[in-house]
């Protein structure tokens, strides 16, 4: 009997935290964390990439190699 509560419980608690989400969204908040890179550090990593390693620029942004080049696959 406790389980179908807690069951039925956590159910309620999921579609609270769905609609508050979607809420939020259509206030146009962003959901989640944000991004480690702006468009224009986007830009300048490009740019500091034809004459540097990955390793030198994710350092200059102080960004992990994968960060960057995440960010550099997302289109601007």
């Amino acid at each position: 009997m406790l389980a179908a509560l807690a069951e039925f419980e956590r159910g309620l608690i999921s579609e609270r935290t769905r609609a508050g989400m979607a809420a939020a969204r259509q206030r146009g908040s962003s959901i989640g964390r944000p991004s480690g890179m702006s468009a224009a550090q986007r830009e300048q990593a490009r740019a500091l990439l034809k004459n540097h390693s990955a390793n030198v620029v994710a350092q200059t942004f102080n960004v992990h190699r994968s960060t960057l080049q995440r960010h550099l696959r997302k289109p601007d």
